[in-house]
């Protein structure tokens, strides 16, 4: 076997020990987390904080360096956006060619997944994380696809926005009044191995808009005037560099986890408050708080369960509790862990997690017993090293309220068969103590009852312990000691061993009896934590309130053993929504505790200081905001219905519970104020285009009638003008009042297509016959193919269909280009579209064409319009049963809206009805 010199160290280095002189070993779940790192690709992820930051540009600059020292690079996929200095840096690169995606009559370009594993480069670059892929790839989403990049061994370079992050996403919306619909989950970011943040001062990012380096000219007005006003940039750029903040803490805590390094490194504030069952925890929690707020730093509540836990009485339980409940309310994290050195524990635990600041509280107890027993507050002081510890003195009186619910005993029944069977166990050690007593001549009899002892300690506990360790001493008084069948002992020598044979089996019985104890609580809590840890994740995902009820109080009822009832507030009172199982609450005791426990936010009914003589035990629901509802309890049971560990078990559920309901109360919250200022927005444009669109056409008839009256010697042609004017601003103010009526029919369900088969190039010539007014100014081209099927479909609709998207076309395209109608059979379906030359759309306003009162901004050379053309267009169509989509075109410049509609699966003949 080779030796091991004073030099030689093991693969991970030596075990070192920490401040309080144990054995520091690396924490296995880090070391895990590294060696996965070993088999997949390196991901490094450049975020920046808003659009045109630099991105891509950066990570080009970063594998042109890898490239020059060697490293095999290609380019996955790059969006340049147009900008020159990007696109000079692509040169030189590898690129793999994209996929060909052919969907809805457009040719898409995607990333070639295939392409590039077949290809399996060391370093890939992939633009644009939160794409989503066209159908038909293998993911939906890019961010998938490089997951399989990963899982494969290449690095990846990529690039996103804070806003794409899914966490953030409702945070964006309030900030930028945009809703982004392509996220990514945190997850993925938090599995990064790089995190480079591009940043740039609003100043700066908002010049480079001006100077056209990140959109053309009209597209950077739009936005300069939107999106990137100075608040939303730094509102944007401040939530970049705290997710990136949040991540890069967790790495160096992982590091120093999984190298066994102590801690705490001062890269950034993070507050430890201990707490226990004095009545203080209370007033060093919020302390705790109050700290983490002024450090902007995250906090967590510490509680070290010591087997002097076990012997604590219930109102001490419950002030323990309160305190970590407490914490999670005021948004701090709980945890409890098993120890049996106060100091040390919490120590090792601040040394770990890389704790900078330790709130405990002042010791009450007297000098001397600190003389001789030692201070805990002494110990952590004197072994904290870096370590920031604040001795609070807190306050008595800042103690949550006292429980004002009776509660049962929880102890067992007395049971005789533990002491039966531990009596036979002392029998049958007295018969082995026999048998090697007299057959083997063996002296030391007495660890043969010290077994049965041991026995009776592991099996049913301290009781049935005490009582085997009376009997074996008994026992082994009458059986073994001279004179013999007698309790008395000749000889002194024989006092002194039976009387130290029950010192040690009672010792042996308590440390025995104890670790079972703990380990029946450790079970016990293990399941708890369990169920409670199914509970959240079943709660996280219900999206109704009714589902989420019933979750509750069915979860409730199984694992307490209980009948349950829920009430929410509706309408300005208390209303059952639930019950578990189902059943009607028509006591008017009940009904009265129930609210009163609303009102005062206190429990109430059966077992509680107020209105006892209800059926239910009432008690609310309450989260930081206040109560969100009321839970009632019953069971069969006399007296009390629960015992105080259950009902510290009914405080967790309801917290949790609470906290769902408030979610759900804030998303509908959130979705009526979306309603209530859509609602303004849609008034407001409503009221705009009405005072414009109803008095400019008005303003130009009255304008030319005046001019028929006050003109009489006009010539012919003036005359012809005049008239010709008022004829038109006549069809233009009609059309506008059609398609409020149109809208109107939409909103109120009363638009009743008269459904037929119909053959749609007669439609698309009667619309062009009525738009020749409107279309004078403008080359109309045709393109319907010849085997064009009849589809069924509303004509009278369809022609408005129709008409809107020309007359959108006419506005927005310049005098002289050419708009084409175009139809064609694809399948079951038939496509019609109506492309322009015009502008085109913006990407970033394809999804809003179609909402009501909606406008691409526009010169003001062009016509103005409603707003409402494209949203009835969608509604009609939907209504006939197809759909409707905006785009611009592949080839050349313009917009193209593209109507598809299902064909009939066979053409029968029309009956009358």
């Amino acid at each position: 076997m080779a030796a091991f010199g004073p030099d030689d160290e093991t693969v991970n280095g030596p075990e070192m020990p920490d401040q309080n002189g144990q054995d520091r070993r690396p924490d296995p779940v880090a070391l895990l987390m590294e060696a996965a790192k070993e088999t997949r690709g390196h991901l490094k992820v450049f975020l920046g904080a808003a659009p045109g930051v630099g991105k891509t540009y950066e990570m080009l600059l970063s594998a042109a360096a890898q490239r020059r020292a060697g490293v095999d690079v290609v380019i996955g996929l790059i969006e340049t956006h147009g900008r020159a200095e990007t696109e000079a840096l692509v040169h030189g690169f590898e690129i793999v060619p994209l996929r060909q995606v052919h969907y809805n009559g457009r040719h898409l370009e995607e990333m070639d997944l295939d392409a590039i594993l077949a290809r399996k480069p060391a370093l890939v670059l992939v633009d644009e994380l939160a794409h989503t892929n066209a159908p038909g790839s293998r993911h939906p989403k890019r961010y998938q696809d490089v997951e399989d990049l990963l899982a494969a061994g290449i690095d990846v370079y990529t690039a996103v926005n804070i806003q794409h992050l899914e966490s953030l996403n409702d945070v964006v919306q309030q900030i930028t009044r945009i809703r982004v619909r392509e996220t990514v989950p945190d997850a993925f970011l938090d599995r990064a191995d790089e995190i480079e943040v591009i940043d740039l001062t609003p100043t700066d990012l908002i010049q480079r808009l001006r100077e056209g380096k990140v959109y053309v000219p009209k597209t950077a007005e739009r936005a300069l005037s939107h999106y990137f006003s100075p608040g939303n940039l730094t509102a944007l750029r401040e939530l970049a560099l705290r997710r990136t903040a949040q991540r890069v803490d967790q790495q160096l805590l992982t590091h120093m986890q999984a190298h066994a390094i102590s801690g705490p490194w001062s890269a950034g504030d993070r507050v430890l408050v201990v707490v226990n069952e004095h009545p203080k925890a209370a007033a060093l929690v919020r302390y705790a708080r109050r700290m983490a707020e002024r450090l902007r730093a995250p906090w967590t509540a510490l509680y070290v369960e010591t087997p002097r836990a076990l012997r604590l009485g219930e109102a001490a339980r419950d002030r323990i509790a309160a305190a970590l409940r407490m914490t999670e309310r005021l948004g701090g994290e709980a945890v409890t862990v098993p120890g049996r050195e106060l100091a040390g524990e919490i120590l090792d635990y601040a040394a770990k997690n890389n704790f900078s600041h330790i709130v405990i509280g002042r010791s009450e107890r007297s000098r001397l017993h600190e003389l001789l027993f030692g201070s805990i507050t002494y110990e952590i002081v004197r072994q904290a090293g870096n370590v920031a510890v604040h001795v609070v003195t807190g306050d008595e009186r800042d103690t949550p309220t006292a429980k004002s619910v009776d509660t049962r005993p929880a102890t067992a029944p007395f049971e005789v068969r533990p002491y039966l069977v531990s009596a036979g166990l002392v029998a049958v050690a007295l018969g082995c103590g026999e048998v090697l007593d007299r057959f083997l001549d063996v002296q030391n009899v007495a660890l043969v009852f010290l077994t049965a002892v041991l026995i009776s300690a592991v099996v049913f506990g301290l009781g049935a312990a005490l009582f085997a360790s009376l009997l074996s001493v008994l026992a082994f008084n009458l059986f073994f000691l001279p004179p013999y069948y007698s309790v008395t002992i000749a000889d002194p020598e024989n006092v002194v061993a039976l009387f130290f044979f029950l010192v040690v089996a009672l010792v042996a019985s308590n440390l025995t009896a104890s670790v079972r104890a703990q380990a029946m609580v450790a079970r016990q809590r293990a399941r708890t934590t369990e169920d409670l840890y199914l509970f959240s994740r079943k709660l996280a995902g219900i999206a109704s309130m009714d589902d989420l009820l019933w979750a509750i109080s069915s979860q409730v009822a199984s694992m307490l053993k209980v009948r349950v009832v829920l009430f929410l507030p509706e309408n300005g009172s208390l209303e059952l929504k639930t019950a578990w199982p189902p059943e009607d609450v028509a006591e008017e005791a009940d009904l009265a505790a129930a609210k009163w426990s609303w009102e005062s936010n206190r429990p109430a009914g059966r077992g509680a200081d107020t209105l006892p003589g209800a059926r239910r035990l009432f008690l609310p629901m309450r989260t930081g905001r206040g109560p969100v509802a009321v839970v009632g309890i019953d069971s069969d049971k006399q007296g009390p219905i629960l015992t105080p560990d259950e009902q510290r078990l009914l405080d967790a559920l309801s917290d949790q519970a609470a906290l769902a309901i408030e979610r759900i109360n804030l998303s509908e919250e959130f979705d009526k104020a979306q309603r209530a200022a859509e609602r303004d927005r849609l008034q407001a444009a409503l009221l705009t285009s009405i005072s414009h669109d109803l008095r400019t056409p008005l303003a130009s008839i009255l304008g030319a009638a005046d001019g028929l009256a006050a003109l009489p010697e006009l010539t012919p042609d003036d005359r012809k003008a005049l008239l010709s004017t008022i004829q038109e601003e006549a069809e233009r103010l009609n059309r506008f009042i059609a398609n409020l009526l149109d809208m109107t029919k939409l909103e109120s369900g009363a638009l009743m297509p008269n459904m037929g088969l119909v053959d749609v190039s007669e439609v698309v010539g009667s619309t062009l016959r009525r738009a020749e007014r409107i279309l004078a100014d403008h080359r109309v081209e045709t393109e319907l193919a010849p085997d064009l099927p009849m589809v069924r479909l509303d004509p009278v609709l369809f022609e408005q269909v129709l008409f809107n998207l020309l007359d959108n076309a006419s506005k927005y395209a310049p005098a002289g280009t050419a708009i084409r109608v175009a139809g064609r059979r694809e399948g079951m379906s038939v496509r019609l579209q109506v492309l322009d030359e015009g502008p085109g759309i913006p990407q970033p306003e394809l999804g809003r064409v179609f909402d009501k009162f909606y406008r691409v901004r526009k010169s003001d050379s062009q016509r103005a319009g409603t707003g409402l053309g494209l949203a009835i267009c969608r509604g009609f169509v939907e209504a006939m049963g197809g759909t409707i989509e905006a785009g611009n075109r592949v080839v050349g410049h313009g917009a193209v809206f593209t109507v598809t509609l299902p064909v009939p699966d066979a053409v029968k003949p029309e009956t009358a009805p």
